[in-house]
Parts: structure tokens; sequence; C-alpha cells
């Protein structure tokens, strides 16, 4: 059977399932939720992957399945971008792995990894890093497309065209109506190549793509962040909500939100004064989780002399954040947050490493943040320090999955668990 047609099958049937509700192996049917009863951690078998996998990317598309991406990187061998398809309701991979680009001038970076999402329409879309020339952050943001559920993609277009060989990454994506793809980056096109912004400062921009990957609105949000640090969004029902690292002039590197009113993107307000002065990037940025008008975003911060993982939940679609929540505290800490959100319950994902290596952890909490109904250690990763890189959190199915960079004997690869309220 042709490539092509395989692929439209895959996508058919899990669309039907998603229609029909259909539950598969081992997946509980829906039943009521004690939001304080324990959570089971349950191991998710990934698709088997080559040697070398890591930088996992999780997305949930509009029929409910999960798009995770991958890169995979041997030494002597090109640069790969993957992904594969998972339907909940069928408890099963709907293909093992599927090629979205390789090549040698793809970059790879521990904190700045590639992203897929599907929009309502059924396209899947992708973005990857490209270097741009022989300095070591010359590198463009690429965009590629495709109408078949990855089997082909279209040419890769650049996301930006201020065609200087600078720094341009950190991107988020969101479903802009039906069938196109909103986009927000980094951009170095005033840095002069410099990273750290000693040339002048990055910014952070945005813009439309539509289905033939033609770029329009593009805005500068803010004149000046965070050099390397991660940028989030979440769709509200007022909008899509955009989180990211600032940098004042005194390099105070508080989180800042700002959300897109339909007519253009609202002036960015903190998320909290933490006050934390950081001379420096901290590679360590927020993430955003929304749910009709409610938001949570988390982010890391050592503003209080320690470093912290802090939460604030918004009732009016991040307008307003309450005063936020301390989730961990201490020399352990690292940070490298995710967030999730359901009608019952806020999930806030981190990673902790101290003397007996790497840990992960799980806080299962009410909507505003106020009650924690449960604290887990999720996992204890293999691998140090940038090693093991950013783990993934999304919602799907009923349940919570959770993927991450394992390290064993020096190789990289990637493992999950799934997690399964309470009843």
């Amino acid at each position: 059977m042709p490539k092509r047609a395989l692929s439209a099958i895959l996508v058919a049937s899990a669309l039907a399932l998603a229609g029909c509700g259909g539950q598969g192996e081992n997946v509980p049917a829906a039943a009521a939720v004690d939001a304080s009863a324990p959570s089971r951690v349950e191991e998710w078998t990934l698709p088997p992957t080559l040697p070398g996998s890591a930088s996992p990317s999780l997305s949930v598309t509009p029929d409910g399945r999960l798009l995770l991406g991958w890169t995979n990187s041997q030494k002597g061998r090109r640069h790969i971008f993957q992904f594969s398809s998972y339907a909940p309701d069928w408890g099963r991979w709907m293909h093992q792995m599927s090629t979205v680009a390789i090549g040698n001038r793809m970059f790879v970076n521990w904190a700045d990894v590639p992203h897929l999402l599907a929009t309502p329409d059924g396209a899947l879309w992708a973005h990857w890093l490209q270097k741009s020339g022989d300095a070591p952050y010359a590198y463009d943001v690429v965009l590629s497309r495709s109408r078949d559920g990855g089997a082909n993609w279209a040419p890769p277009v650049l996301a930006h065209d201020d065609g200087t060989r600078t720094e341009h990454g950190f991107v988020s994506m969101w479903a802009h109506g039906a069938d196109a793809l909103g986009m927000a980056w980094l951009d170095g096109r005033h840095t002069g190549g410099g990273h750290g912004g000693h040339d002048g400062a990055m910014t952070l921009r945005a813009a439309v793509f539509d289905a033939s990957l033609a770029r329009s609105g593009e805005v500068e949000i803010d004149p000046r962040v965070c050099d390397c640090c991660q940028t989030a969004v979440a769709m509200t029902a007022r909008g899509p909500l955009l989180v990211y690292r600032g940098r004042g002039a005194d390099e105070v590197r508080d989180i800042l939100a700002t959300r897109h009113d339909g007519s253009g993107w609202r002036p960015p307000a903190p998320v909290h004064v933490d006050g934390w002065v950081m001379p420096a990037c901290p590679v360590n940025g927020p993430d955003v989780a929304a749910r009709g008008e409610a938001a949570v975003v988390a982010w890391y911060t050592e503003a209080g002399g320690e470093p912290e993982v802090r939460a604030a939940a918004s009732a009016d679609a991040g307008d307003r954040f309450a005063a936020p929540v301390t989730i961990d505290a201490g020399p352990a800490v690292l940070g490298r947050v995710a967030v999730a959100l359901d009608a019952d319950q806020a999930w806030i994902l981190w990673q902790r490493e101290d003397a007996g290596g790497q840990s992960l952890w799980l806080s299962r909490r009410s909507p505003d943040l106020a009650v924690e109904h449960e604290r887990i250690e999720l996992a204890r990763p293999r691998g140090e320090g940038r090693a093991t890189g950013f783990p993934q959190l999304a919602l799907a199915g009923g349940a919570a999955w959770v993927v991450w960079t394992d390290v064993a004997d020096g190789t990289p690869n990637l493992k999950g668990v799934r997690i399964v309220r309470g009843r």
C-alpha cells in the first residue's frame, strides 16, 4: 500500500475513534473521580526509537491523539527530527516512527527543541532550527506543514525574513482558526550575532502562517527579553495567552504574559513581580496551560535567594494572576517545568537533582492551586545536568502523559509514564 494512502487510513481511523469514543486495551472507562484519591503511575511504552533520541515534544491533537516528537543525534550521522502519534482511546501507537526532517544543517540544542502541532483541519505543522552561518548562534527557525498525517512535508520556509545570521528560536505555536498557525519566537536580529545581548537586545516576535506557509501579521511583542529561555502559549476563551521570561534594563528576569485579543497583543505584564536579578540567561523558561478563562503559569526563579518553582492561577484568561504558590524550593530544584489543566485540577511537573541523582516530580492541585491533592515522584531519570533536557506533560484520554530523556551508558533515549487518577 502506498505510504500516503496508509497514512490517510490511519488518520481517518483515529478521527473515527475520537468520534465514537471507543475504549482501548487497558484504558479505563469514564467514571466519577475523587480528586483526593491517589493516582496510579504506569509505564507508557514508547515506540522503538534509535539510540541517541532525546529532546521530546508532546502535544494533543484536536481529535485527542498525542503527538510525540524527538530528535535523534548520533556521532558521524546527520540529525533527524522524527515523530509518532498515539491514540489513548485505543491504547496504541498509530505508527511507529516517521521522519519530518534530516540534514547536516539542523541545529540541535538541549533546551531549544522542535515542536509539532495539529490544526483543526487535520494538518500537521512542525518547526525546527537550521544553521544560517558558521557563528555558534547563527541559526533560523524553519517551518513545514503536512496535509497527509506526516507522510509528506512541504518544503520548509523561514519563519522570519530579517536575513541576519543571528539566533532565532524558542518557539511557541497555536492553532489560528481552522487551517492557519500562530507562532511566537525569540528573534536576535538586533544582537549583531552576539549571544547574551552584548550587541543588542533579543526580541519576542509573532506572526501567522496560512496553509501555503505564507507569513502575515508579523509583529514585535517585546523589544528586550531573556535571550535563551523557553516561551509557552495556551489557548484561552479570549485568545492565545503567551508567557516568557523578560529582561529589564536592570537585569530583572521575571515572567511576563500577553494575550492576543483578536486585534493585537496586549501590553506584556508580569505574572508576578519576583524581582529576580540575573546577569545571565538562566535557560529555564515558564509553561502555561488554560481551559476556558482559567489559566495556570509555572516557572523557575531564584528571587528568594535559592532555586524555587512557583505557580500562579488566573480566572480571567491571564488579565490578572493571583499571588504565586511555592511548589518546591531548595538547592536541589532544577525547575524545567511543565503544566496542564483540566476541569478538576492543575498538574505541575518539575525536576530536581541532588547527590542521589535526578528525580521527576508531579504536583496535582486544585485549579486555583490552593489545595495540593497529591505529590508524586514519577521517576528517577538517569543522567546529570543538561543531559535529561526538559520533560513534557500532556492530558488526553482521561490520563496525564509524561515523557523525558533518559541516559544509559552515555546514550540518551526516551522514557514515559501514564498517570491515571484515583477513582
